[in-house]
């Protein structure tokens, strides 16, 4: 039970945010949960009806009072919230005008009563009971046009008159129970007290978590925190969004033998104790909402337990710094990771003047294979330390030059998300794309190597170049691939710039390709001809047949080279010198032999054409050289 105890820990650090504002999703009161509310009912400090209106729905998010029953009821089991609640349960005159639903507002007011006459009461509760004991809100509520009944004097289910009449109560109801699965929330207006909203008022939190608190009787050793306290019998749902009906712990299966074999009683598999599950769940539904990465089932978060802001392991390099482009220039020499890697250890270090060396930081993955259960699929505690190193490491030994779109160059390390995406084009479903994304959190956290199948699914993607219908995708899966394949043989120590002593036979095959892409298109520019060159096309056949595949571009090169003499004869020698110069650096064998490439052919692709576009810019600028400058 360490991730219980770590989320108990979070919320006591955390207790500055409860209730915020700030926050979409804000970190709840024990005893409460959330519901999207369709209609606000404001009442003064006696219990007379004062207005009513619908409740937009950026506003719709209620926090209210609940019981573990009722936080996790279902459509099977209506059991009532403690205030703030469906038309069904709050209305007394609710059969009058429904009659779709069985009524529950005896229970209802039973279950509010109790509250009301304990110690623990407050008096804008006291006034929305005396309100409600009149037994007229929807009468009200009609009457002040928040709903709408039909000729036969029953609630309209959906409206039936001109689109452009319908009434607001419409535009926010969801569903098909229409108006009587209107949700109430309510307000109460008494003088010299500014916070009117019972949903926004502390001293209302405080009073229900006092009353339910000492209501509960069932005790017994909680395993998280080692002491007797009042057990939870049910645990909280909603962890990943409002809908969320799955839950991290549940014994609700009586029948089926789940626990029973090992234990006569679920509490004796687990015992947790009704605060500590109460925060300890508030707490990673606040952070999920806050600052984690969802996808569907899948949720990931990671967190300081002292609370202060860490660097989120989903980001890019770009996203990590701030947007902008992210980091390194390009210079004469071509790209290095060194302005990016500058940048990142400022950023660290930033964080690790708030986030102390032996502080804990939690990296937690969540998801769910049916709608009731939900499972820890992976779980890390590490040193504030450890967490920082690991995000450098990361961040540097997965580092390319990336392009995104025109908006997104940046030299640095492409989301998971992104790594899924390019590793798998129009084969990646919403399956697989959470397998992937979760097989790399071990990579990022723990410094584990990428996953071999990623990785070659990624280079032969990139090496398909006609196989992306746009070319800033293709763009994207080449920076992504060199960044994974540099990561993946980061034994090899491959640099971002051209390193022209190296003599591999992939990289410079590699290199090659790039130089006759290069050489095609500038004759292809210089005729004004708008098409992909032989090079790109032949690239996925030269990457399984490199020698064969290059005798067939360089022949396909021969107009091309006519062309040149004609009209840049230096641009030609200096690339045709080149290509030469790379051809030397082969060893015999290895320049004849036809066997299949790996992805380091990329790097040497990339890192070449990098190079040719810095020098064709300063070509641009200087003016062209002369053939018989270059002599």
């Amino acid at each position: 039970m360490s991730w219980m105890e770590r989320l108990f820990e979070t919320y006591e650090n955390c207790r500055v945010h409860i209730g915020s504002q700030e926050d979409e999703t804000p970190l709840l009161p024990i005893c409460h949960t959330t519901q999207n509310a369709q209609v606000q009912v404001v009442v003064d400090g006696r219990g007379n009806f004062l207005r009513a209106h619908v409740v937009s729905k950026k506003d719709a998010r209620t926090v209210i009072p609940a019981t573990e029953d009722s936080a996790g009821r279902t459509g099977t089991k209506p059991i009532s919230h403690p205030l703030c609640d469906k038309l069904q349960y709050v209305a007394a005159d609710y059969q009058q005008f429904c009659d779709d639903k069985e009524a529950r507002f005896d229970e209802y007011f039973e279950q509010f009563g109790a509250w009301c006459s304990s110690k623990f009461s407050h008096p804008k509760i006291r006034a929305v009971y005396e309100y409600l004991g009149k037994r007229s809100l929807i009468h009200d509520l009609i009457d002040a046009k928040v709903l709408f009944v039909g000729k036969d004097g029953k609630l309209l289910r959906k409206w039936t008159g001109e689109k452009k009449d319908i009434p607001e109560i419409f535009s926010v109801l969801q569903g098909q129970g229409g108006q009587g699965d209107a949700f109430v929330r309510f307000s109460v207006e008494i003088p010299e007290d500014p916070q009117t909203d019972l949903w926004r008022d502390k001293s209302v939190w405080e009073s229900w978590a006092e009353y339910y608190g000492s209501s509960l009787t069932f005790r017994g050793l909680c395993f998280v925190t080692g002491i007797e306290m009042p057990l939870a019998g049910n645990h909280p749902a909603k962890i990943r969004n409002p809908g969320d009906k799955a839950k991290l712990i549940s014994s609700n299966d009586k029948s089926g033998f789940t626990f029973r074999g090992l234990f006569t009683a679920a509490e004796e598999a687990c015992g947790v104790g009704f605060e500590v599950t109460q925060k300890a769940h508030n707490a990673l539904r606040w952070l999920i909402a806050r600052q984690g990465y969802r996808d569907e089932n899948q949720a990931i978060v990671s967190w300081a337990v002292s609370g202060v802001k860490v660097p989120n392991p989903f980001y890019d390099t770009s996203d990590l710094l701030g947007g902008g482009g992210g980091g390194a220039t390009l210079s004469h020499e071509g790209y290095t990771a060194q302005e990016i890697g500058e940048k990142l250890k400022k950023l660290i270090k930033g964080y690790s003047v708030n986030l102390g060396p032996t502080d804990e930081v939690i990296v937690m993955a969540l998801d769910s294979a049916t709608p009731g259960r939900m499972a820890i699929r992976y779980y890390r505690e590490l040193t504030g330390s450890d967490f920082l190193e690991k995000i450098l490491l990361w961040h540097t030994g997965c580092c390319w030059l990336q392009r995104f779109r025109k908006d997104k160059v940046f030299v640095g390390v492409p989301a998971p998300p992104d790594i899924a995406a390019s590793t798998y084009g129009r084969r990646l479903s919403g399956d697989l794309r959470r397998a992937t994304t979760e097989r790399l959190l071990p990579c990022i956290i723990d410094g584990t190597p990428i996953p071999q199948d990623i990785v070659e699914s990624c280079v032969s993607r990139a090496s398909n170049r006609i196989g992306h219908e746009q070319h800033w995708e293709w763009e994207k899966t080449l920076g992504i691939a060199c960044a994974l394949y540099r990561h993946y043989a980061a034994e090899r120590r491959y640099t971002m710039a051209l390193q022209r002593d190296r003599r591999t036979r992939d990289y410079l095959y590699g290199r090659l390709l790039a130089l006759a892409e290069h050489l095609e298109g500038r004759a292809l520019n210089l005729a004004g001809e708008r098409r992909e060159t032989n090079a790109g096309k032949l690239m996925q056949r030269f990457a399984d047949r490199p020698y064969s595949t290059w005798l067939t571009i360089e022949t396909s090169l021969t107009p091309y080279r006519v062309r040149l003499r004609t009209n840049r004869p230096g641009f030609l020698f200096r690339v045709e010198k080149e290509i030469d110069e790379v051809i030397n650096i082969f060893d015999h064998g290895d320049f004849l032999s036809d066997s299949r490439l790996t992805g380091e052919f990329l790097l040497g692709y990339h890192c070449q054409r990098s190079a040719l576009w810095t020098d064709s810019n300063q070509e641009t600028t200087n003016g062209e050289k002369s053939h018989e400058e270059d002599q």
